[in-house]
């Protein structure tokens, strides 16, 4: 299969490039991105041809890996489904409910496959514990953080990001809590926000058949105070998400592999042990708790997630 890049930011170049270009069963078949110059460099470093035009990229390939910002890549999705091509996306899909269901409606239209890329859930090792935890429930409660550094540690390179300055931790690192939080817990019904310290994030979710989970979420954090952590309780005890062993390149490859699956029809991307897969329609089902969640931190209000 033949993957075509859009974008050349530092996600861009640390991990869709590095996967692309390792990847054994894929041809990297170039870059397009929103300055010229930075896809000519990102391109040249991998020895493949740089696109000025998005059009023209898309005629050179069988799929697209996105990672530009989740305002930007809904439309280019789109773009890329009516072409016929088959998308590999950045979470979040959008940053509202209406574009990632665009997507949604494009790939089914035009018979593509799609995946979305959570960390969580494509570390060979983490994906395998929520695997585990969704076929041993049921849970009762689950509490999970993100306290990350980007914007206290002063040598992040995704601080310059506009759209991280913008929407803050909830819609870049709640992403990765609400994949493993929707599978083993089941769907989020309702919502309640607080803000904390900084651009701290505190939510409390009500889940459907009646668990409950907290979460916890900053890109402010103290550097020695960062962690991630997910920890599930139930009538067999308590059990936490491991670390990670291999890191964002080799999970994005295994993004990669499930795509190639689903185009080949084996499946990869279907639900195992009860996890629902990666795809568009749980891409939009982030979405729709996000903005959930968004909306209850503004009005102060529990607020009910909105089904579909």
């Amino acid at each position: 299969m033949r993957i075509g890049l859009l974008g050349t930011g530092p996600w861009a170049r640390r991990v869709h490039a590095a996967a692309l270009a390792a990847h054994p069963e894929v041809e990297f078949a170039g870059v397009w991105g929103r300055r010229p110059e930075a896809a000519a460099e990102l391109a040249a470093g991998h020895g493949v041809p740089a696109f000025s035009e998005v059009d023209a990229l898309l005629a050179a390939v069988d799929a697209v890996s996105i990672a530009l910002p989740p305002d930007v890549q809904p439309a280019l999705a789109v773009r890329a489904a009516e072409a016929g091509r088959h998308l590999l996306l950045d979470k979040p899909v959008a940053m509202e409910v209406e574009q990632a269901a665009a997507v949604l409606a494009a790939a089914e239209r035009n018979q593509v496959a799609g995946q979305v890329f959570f960390t969580l859930r494509f570390d060979e090792g983490q994906s395998r514990w929520v695997e585990e935890q969704a076929a041993a429930g049921p849970w009762f409660t689950a509490h999970a953080h993100w306290l990350s550094s980007v914007f206290s540690s002063g040598d992040s390179p995704y601080a310059a990001s506009p759209w991280r300055q913008r929407k803050g931790p909830l819609w870049d690192v709640g992403p990765h809590l609400l994949s493993v939080l929707l599978p083993t817990l089941g769907d989020i019904e309702q919502i309640t926000a607080a803000p904390g310290a900084g651009d701290t994030l505190h939510l409390v979710l009500r889940h459907a058949g009646g668990a409950s989970s907290s979460a916890a979420l900053s890109m402010t954090a103290p550097p020695k105070a960062a962690e991630m952590a997910i920890e599930l309780r139930g009538e067999d005890g308590v059990t936490r998400i491991p670390g990670s062993t291999a890191g964002p390149v080799a999970a994005f490859q295994r993004a990669v592999d499930a795509l190639l699956a689903d185009v080949r029809g084996a499946g990869a991307g279907a639900a195992r042990a009860g996890v629902a897969p990666c795809d568009l329609a749980f891409g939009l089902r982030v979405v729709r708790v996000l903005a959930a969640a968004e909306e209850a931190l503004l009005t102060q209000r529990t607020v009910r997630v909105t089904a579909g």
